[in-house]
């Protein structure tokens, strides 16, 4: 690469939390970035912002959010649709129950054939 590090940015620190250096390896000049100002992590590990795989393939950087959505680390199946399954497994009569649990079920059940009509 063309760009170069300064001495300052290559031996910063940022305050209270260890330096994690780029480990972008510079084949010609055969050693590691090594600068420790503005570096991120990657998948590939710890990138200064010379490195990213955005720089590198000549991209812009993708803006920064808030990461991953909230959704996405939920199991497909709440525990709200296993009660469902229940109420309605109560209600046919193929789940035991005591009776009153058993008329309270077939009485939600009604109510929600009702709404969806």
């Amino acid at each position: 690469m063309t760009d170069q590090h300064t001495a300052a940015e290559v031996g910063a620190q940022r305050p209270g939390r260890p330096a994690n250096p780029c480990g972008h390896w510079d084949g010609p000049e055969r050693r590691y970035c090594g600068a420790t100002d503005g570096v991120r992590r990657y998948v590939i590990g710890h990138r200064c912002p010379l490195h990213t795989p955005a720089a590198l393939q000549g991209k812009p950087e993708p803006p920064e959010g808030p990461g991953w959505p909230a959704h996405a680390w939920t199991t497909p199946s709440p525990q709200s649709a296993s009660a469902l399954i229940d109420n309605r497994a109560v209600a046919s009569g193929k789940r035991r129950s005591s009776p009153h649990v058993y008329r309270a079920t077939q009485a939600a059940v009604a109510d929600e054939k009702e709404v969806n009509r």
